[in-house]
């Protein structure tokens, strides 16, 4: 699994030259479909950790330094010119879900930020917005983006990373002028979640948790997306869970804590290859949870939908989390430990 922990590195050059960048590359990128904005939508202010984004107009070449907002772009209608790569390797880095969105439109440039953002390749790409809002982006970086084009950076109030998919949907509408379609989008998500919860009365308030044997036992903090999808379906989460992984979306914990992940339901992202290896763990299989199957395995496979959506928790792959996590989780908690989910 790539986790969104690691760091961005700066990038040492002039802004000058960033907002210098030729057309080179950017000529050869298709440009974005940018269906009519709703009336009134512009212009608009946009304030997030670091400022205000101010939009003038409908941008026409949207770019995304999340890693996540593709999809909310395109459930929009709107084809960004460029995309962040977080995992998976995907043309465009689209997933299928966006993919099929995409239908034969133009593919984005995919941009990486293993070793920072890519503010030169971003500057040719020639964007009037772009968009951050699962990021980690830091000031320096978004006083360099800003030189480039308006900035719509992860909201405050909220660790990196930790940005709800309900706001990432409206926020990305609100800065592309399609806000109410953004909103109606959200509310038939919302209302499938409300039928998962009146439809397994047994989920509510089961304490529950999202981990992955990232450097250890990793788990996902009360603001992480993963762990807001438990709640959604009507489980909670352990209290005091923040203190134990600290104000992160995530955080380790030693294994004289291992008891933290003893839950009703545990959603576990082994990497690939490791379900085995994590059930004979020494510490993890002497846990009730693993003893009495209550544990949800989604190994990784970039190949699978179900890990793919899940890591990404937007508008397009919500629905395949609620069709396949779901029947899964029901069959963790329905108090048959020779039931595997």
């Amino acid at each position: 699994m790539r986790s969104p922990l690691r760091p961005l590195a700066l990038l040492v050059l002039p802004l000058l030259a960033l907002t210098a960048c030729g057309s080179g590359e950017s000529e050869d990128t298709a440009a974005q479909t940018a269906p009519s904005a709703e009336a009134g939508a512009f212009p608009v202010s946009i304030q997030n950790k670091f400022g205000t984004a101010e939009i003038k107009a409908a941008p026409q070449r949207v770019v995304s330094v999340g890693l996540v907002e593709q999809d909310a772009l395109l459930a929009l209608g709107v084809t960004p010119v460029g995309t962040t790569e977080w995992f998976g390797e995907k043309p465009g880095a689209l997933f299928p879900w966006a993919k099929e969105k995409l239908g034969d439109g133009p593919v984005p440039t995919v941009l990486s930020d293993k070793d920072g953002i890519q503010f030169e390749k971003i500057a040719a790409l020639r964007p009037d917005l772009i968009i951050g809002l699962y990021s980690g982006i830091t000031a320096d970086d978004y006083k360099k983006l800003t030189a480039i084009a308006p900035t719509v950076a992860q909201p405050a109030g909220v660790p990196d990373y930790g940005v709800a998919w309900q706001d990432a949907a409206r926020t990305v509408g609100k800065a592309v002028g399609k806000a109410g379609q953004a909103d109606e989008l959200v509310q038939a998500i919302e209302q499938r979640f409300a039928k998962v919860r009146a439809d397994h009365p047994e989920f509510k308030d089961k304490p529950a948790l999202m981990a992955t044997p990232y450097e250890g036992y990793f788990v996902y903090g009360t603001q992480d997306p993963r762990s807001r999808l438990l709640t959604d379906f009507g489980f909670s989460l352990p209290a005091g869970l923040d203190k134990v992984i600290g104000d992160k979306f995530g955080g380790n914990i030693s294994a004289e804590r291992i008891s933290v992940l003893d839950q009703q339901a545990l959603v576990w992202f082994p990497t690939k290859g490791g379900t085995t290896k994590l059930q004979n763990d020494p510490l993890y299989k002497n846990l009730n949870v693993r003893k009495q199957g209550r544990d949800v395995f989604v190994e990784e496979n970039y190949d699978d939908e179900l890990y793919g959506a899940t890591s990404f928790v937007s508008v397009l792959s919500l629905p395949i989390v609620l069709e396949q996590l779901v029947p899964k989780l029901a069959a963790a908690v329905d108090g048959d430990p020779a039931t595997t989910a």
